[in-house]
């Protein structure tokens, strides 16, 4: 039996997409016992915009897993990247004995994984049934859910730049390859396999093109809800790396692969009412309504406040230093690429597109902070500053989005303390192993004063 796996285009509620997973079960299931389906891949969004995973055979999935749950320690949300435990009071939850924490699968996620195997993308729950609010994916879900307490159901696609590289890092071109077609031609092998792995996913590809700097691409997904938009991202990048290390290459997804290079995750975001009609665009085709201009004056005015959700490591401040295509200041633009959030599209198509997060920013947090402060700017039904006024600043140094995270008033109210806590320790991880180390710049700096 067929999975019809697709992803609706446009909005989809909560409701909907539970729906479409009730749905998908009885194929899976039948699957399953007809053995055209032998492992489900479990997958859960860590802090670092990776999966970690467990796979399972089909039959225990669907007799054990789906009505019970599964087993992930709990370590996966207090470790730093190289899956060691982060000092912090802000994660000693999760390390107290490394326990497990509960998977609860959920199947409109349903995605092939290869012959026989599926990825299914799970929410997380502590073993007394609590959801865990700090997991990326329950922190998108709240959100979701009070845009829809609110009458708003959001749409969302996302782009994600990639460069691929040699193993030490040498770009596989040696020129620009924006919108090029001959300059591509030494990537031609690996993008045949990077797109066919792509197509296997199914998970409906927009468009995709050559990037600004040498052996950088984008990759467009189609707009969708905003949990299948952020996990299918973060597929995508699973298979477009895998494809990547087939071929002896790298697939980086580094804020800035080098200095005066960035790497972005652009976030196109609108809002629909319940029936499904836009609520963006206002008496002007390429303006917003009052409703969505209170949305964007929300997100303007806790940007800055929030630069750790788009900035989470050392690597994301050297990008914002590459502006004004990875801006720095807060102001909106209608189609202005160099504009923190640009307004693009027109009519029925209007959206807004958030421009200052990085490509190694987790994207399910990117989208709930979005939506977490775009919201707050409705409710309050702040003013919509004027198009080009610059409203404030990201922070230019980790260490002072450390600072304006933590003491942020706003941001605890936004996204609620324990959330603002965990961020606060991954970064200052961050932090702590930077200084840790020793770099080729500072051997080299050192060197100059002798």
């Amino acid at each position: 039996m067929t999975i019809q796996h697709s992803r609706p285009v446009g909005p989809r509620t909560l409701a909907d997409r539970a729906l479409a997973a009730s749905s998908l079960s009885g194929a899976l299931r039948a699957a399953v016992v007809s053995g055209d389906v032998r492992r489900i891949v479990c997958l859960v969004p860590d802090p670092h915009a990776r999966f970690a995973a467990v796979e399972v055979g089909a039959e225990v999935f669907v007799d054990a897993v789906l009505p019970a749950g599964y087993g992930m320690v709990a370590h996966v949300f207090g470790w730093n990247p190289d899956r060691d435990p982060v000092n912090a009071s802000a994660v000693d939850p999760f390390l107290g004995g490394y326990g497990d924490l509960t998977l609860r699968p959920d199947l409109a996620t349903l995605a092939p994984a290869g012959p026989g195997a599926w990825f299914v993308v799970c929410d997380v729950e502590w073993p007394d049934g609590r959801p865990v609010v700090e997991a990326p994916r329950t922190l998108l879900r709240d959100h979701i859910a009070a845009a829809e307490r609110l009458g708003f159901v959001p749409s969302v696609g996302i782009e994600h730049e990639v460069t691929f590289t040699a193993p030490d890092g040498t770009p596989l071109t040696d020129r620009r390859v924006d919108y090029a077609v001959d300059g591509l031609s030494p990537l031609r092998d690996l993008l045949t396999d990077v797109h066919a792995a792509i197509d296997r996913l199914d998970l409906g590809a927009e468009s995709a093109r050559g990037e600004a700097h040498p052996g950088q691409y984008e990759i467009v997904l189609r707009p969708r809800d905003a949990i299948a938009a952020c996990d299918d991202a973060m597929l995508h990048q699973l298979a477009i790396r895998q494809a990547a290390a087939a071929r002896g290459a790298r697939a980086g997804y580094l804020a800035a692969e080098s200095t005066e290079t960035a790497s972005s995750c652009h976030v196109h975001l609108a809002l629909f009412d319940p029936g499904g009609g836009s609520m963006v665009a206002g008496a002007q085709p390429t303006e917003p309504s009052a409703v969505f201009g209170h949305f964007l004056a929300g997100i303007l005015r806790a940007a800055g406040d929030l630069t750790a959700f788009w900035a989470p490591t050392w690597n994301s401040y050297v990008r914002l230093r590459t502006a004004p295509f990875s801006p720095r200041t807060l102001r909106w633009g209608t189609d202005d690429r160099t504009a923190a959030i640009r307004m693009v599209g027109r009519g029925p198509s209007l959206r807004m597109e958030a421009r200052f997060a990085g490509a190694d920013a987790q994207p399910h947090l990117v989208v709930a902070a979005l939506l977490a402060s775009g919201l707050s700017g409705i409710e309050e039904r702040l003013p919509l500053p004027a198009q080009g006024r610059v409203v404030g600043d990201l922070a230019r140094t980790p260490w002072d989005a450390l600072t304006r995270l933590t003491d942020s008033k706003l941001a605890r109210t936004l996204l609620g303390d324990a959330v603002v806590e965990h961020r606060a320790a991954m970064l200052g991880e961050e932090l702590n192993s930077g200084l840790d180390s020793v770099s080729d710049w500072q051997r080299t700096r050192g060197d100059l004063r002798g």
